[in-house]
């Protein structure tokens, strides 16, 4: 198996995640990379001990902290109301017990609002066997449904729960959940596009045809808008493998230059090092249908494919990347900045796209994992 590569950005943004608080060791977990590669790196780019100065970044988390610090030291101040609203029936009965050789429980009953046959009955409930059974799966699934900040909903829930051995089905499965007030991400924007001006057909030799035998075999790429509060509009150029489904390539910047397609295709090159051959298909932007771009294609022996105009099914795939990164990602957020937003886009796309994310396209498996698989079989 060829070794991993990776690019500087990437390097330098595992840095800057380790210096802003991520330990060594969740880094190797989430990006792929061994303790001793990430140990080399932060030597190589960390700066002389006594001369980093304080960045914006900084100020933010120290203020965030102060804030956490500020809000815990409050908590006892505040009505016992609102803390009553934070805990369930079974977290005040075990209250009441515990304390109930200091104070006596018809005493506790009245100040905790709960009655005194709720109390008592509590200890002659017999839970039977399915419902134990529903909150041991209730549980998994709130594990599940965390890890994945929200973006799972029942389907995707339903297919690990499968794998981790459970048996139930996915009725069960969305019933609980809205039982329990959980779902995916459903936040949505919609923002309509118009073409104007003369635009030069060109040919479409992927034709609406995603289907592979193979990786690097057919890319396709895209560039998408992102906004952050003090940089405005910045733009992410990506690339994916349709075979694996992958972001084999990506680069995020603040202006939507030939630069930013060009830096994107570098990164995807030197990761995955193609054999000649490969279709790249794109739409027709100015970016894409550049000199420039044309003869770095021509150097990595690609095959150029353009959408036609005014057809979007044409470049489907990495469409449906961005739609589901602006609403599992993006849309749930405001991007204070540039630094900030590009270092989420990383999280997303490196930390969890790639490496976490399951994809019913690739068996549910995911991007990463089924390179690899990939990678063994050849």
């Amino acid at each position: 198996m060829n070794q991993k590569r990776y690019n500087q950005e990437f390097k330098q943004t595992v840095v800057e995640l380790y210096h802003s608080g991520t330990s060594v060791s969740q880094l190797a977990s989430e990006y792929g990379v061994s303790e001793v590669t990430i140990y080399k790196w932060i030597k190589q780019h960390s700066p002389i001990e006594g001369t980093q100065e304080l960045t914006v970044s900084d100020f933010e988390a120290i203020q965030k902290e102060n804030l956490r610090l500020k809000q815990e030291l409050e908590i006892p101040k505040k009505g016992y109301d609102h803390i009553r609203e934070k805990i369930d029936e079974q977290e005040l009965i075990d209250l009441i017990t515990q304390e109930s050789e200091h104070h006596p429980i018809q005493v506790m009953c009245r100040v905790l609002k709960m009655p005194k046959s709720t109390y008592y009955q509590a200890f002659h409930k017999k839970p039977n066997s399915y419902h134990t059974a529903n909150e041991e799966l209730l549980e998994e699934i709130k594990i599940l449904h965390e890890v994945s900040k929200g973006r799972y909903g029942a389907p995707k829930i339903h297919k690990q729960l499968v794998q981790k051995g459970y048996s139930c089905s996915l009725k069960r499965v969305q019933r609980l959940m809205k039982e329990a007030g959980l779902q995916s991400v459903i936040t949505k924007k919609y923002r309509p596009t118009t073409t104007s001006g003369s635009v030069e057909e060109r040919e479409n030799v992927l034709a609406q045809d995603f289907t592979t035998t193979t990786i690097n075999e057919k890319w396709v790429a895209d560039i998408t808008y992102i906004h952050t509060l003090r940089d405005g509009w910045c733009y992410l150029a990506s690339i994916m493998d349709l075979h694996t489904k992958k972001i084999v390539g990506y680069k995020f910047a603040r202006k939507m230059t030939t630069n930013i397609v060009l830096d994107a295709l570098e990164n995807a090159v030197n990761t995955q090092k193609p054999g000649p051959g490969l279709i790249m298909h794109t739409d027709l932007g100015t970016q894409y249908t550049s000199e420039a771009y044309q003869q770095q294609l021509k150097k990595y022996e690609m095959v150029p494919s353009f959408s036609r105009k005014g057809c979007p099914y044409d470049n489907a795939c990495i469409e449906s990347f961005h739609a589901t990164l602006k609403k599992e990602e993006v849309y749930r957020t405001k991007y204070d900045s540039f630094e900030t937003a590009r270092i989420a886009l990383f999280q997303y796309i490196e930390g969890w796209y790639n490496r976490q994310r399951i994809h019913g396209r690739i068996g549910y498996m995911t991007p990463d994992a089924y390179e690899q698989q990939c990678r063994a079989a050849a």
